[in-house]
């Protein structure tokens, strides 16, 4: 079987951030921030006019339980996917970077195989390739259609972007919405788009510490922002939209939690980047209500609604709630895991009749 999926440029860090320190007066700011938007310019551009082919093969049998891993090292150039440093079989070497990267694509094939039976991104074993070291002073990690690459960030405002193990599961998620609602990069159905990112990101980190939904934080990209943050914990907030950082460098956190603060603009594909604050919160809330953890029953929840074949390309986050009350009540019947859906989603105004 031969599907066409259309590949999107997804890139962990907002535009908007990346707008905000380019106007900034200090070279050491702007200078890498407007590489990074150039770059992500173009490559943005390139992707929409680029069809990512899957070929499954129906002779192949049943993929491995285990993921099929190759790190690949840019040298700091722009040139992909680079010299191949890291094998699946391979022992941890010194490059930390490269150790990082190999680990984080495991924990994301583990949560999507272990908890959800899901073979890698594609379902039918797609090998998870990556690209370190991408770039000069590179403030970004992106998921280009086919693989992840990660910048070293400039080290003042960004560090290494495979430090958050977070950061890894979002960009490879978007890679699973790829081959499954490819939902489209614009407006609410793009900010679903990133939401499902921030999700899934989000639970990968829990499942791989062992983390409740209580002892979570509920943080994407913890630990990447970089010395030269004075107020600012991470890129966004799902248990808090709008408050990972506050600061004079980086602007202010422009995420809503509400339908009431939702952001009009042209800007960043409609808001993409910014409005998944509103989803996000929504299952921080359900995950939350229902307690343990996370990645069993809100999880099982959203990834049922992902995959389940009904999700349309252009859905709005109305459409989605509603198959989400409707996965709740297929998966664990009228009780309170539909009570908890319908009150998540009332919770940030989004209705779901």
């Amino acid at each position: 079987m031969t599907t066409q999926k259309h590949g999107v440029f997804c890139g962990i860090v907002p535009p908007h951030v990346l707008d905000h320190l380019a106007q900034s007066e200090v070279p050491g700011h702007f200078e890498p921030a407007r590489r990074t938007l150039e770059h992500d310019g173009v490559l943005r551009t390139r992707r929409r006019v680029t069809a990512v082919r899957t070929v499954v093969d129906s002779s192949a049998g049943t993929p491995s339980d285990k993921p099929q891993r190759t790190i690949y090292d840019a040298g700091h150039r722009e040139t992909l996917p680079g010299r191949k440093v890291h094998a699946e079989a391979d022992a941890p070497g010194k490059d930390a970077t490269v150790n990082r990267a190999h680990a984080g694509l495991g924990a994301t094939f583990d949560l999507f195989y272990k908890v959800y039976g899901r073979h890698s991104i594609d379902d039918c074993g797609l090998p998870l390739n990556a690209t370190v070291h991408y770039g000069e002073k590179y403030d970004n990690a992106f998921w280009d259609g086919e693989q992840m690459v990660f910048g070293d960030g400039d080290g003042d405002l960004f560090l290494d972007f495979t430090l958050p193990v977070d950061v890894i599961g979002h960009e490879l998620t978007h890679g699973v919405t790829q081959h499954t609602a490819n939902l489209e990069y614009y407006g609410q159905s793009g900010a679903l788009n990133e939401s499902v990112s921030d999700v899934f990101g989000s639970l990968i980190k829990q499942y791989a510490l062992g983390q409740s939904a209580d002892q979570a934080d509920w943080l994407i990209g913890a630990g990447l922002l970089g010395p030269g943050v004075d107020r600012g914990t991470a890129l966004r907030s799902m248990k808090a939209p709008g408050t990972a950082y506050d600061d004079d460098v980086l602007g202010k956190d422009p995420q809503p939690a509400t339908m009431e603060d939702y952001v009009r603009t042209s800007r960043d594909n409609g808001g993409v980047h910014i409005n998944s604050g509103i989803p996000n919160h929504a299952f921080y809330l359900l995950a939350t209500a229902l307690g343990g953890n996370a990645w069993e029953r809100a999880g099982k929840i959203w990834y049922a609604t992902l995959t389940g074949g009904e999700l349309s390309t252009d859905a709005d986050f109305a459409e989605f709630a509603r198959l989400t009350v409707a996965s709740a009540r297929s998966l664990y019947g009228e009780g309170d895991a539909v009570q908890a859906v319908l009150k998540a989603w009332g919770q940030v105004g989004v209705a779901t009749t």
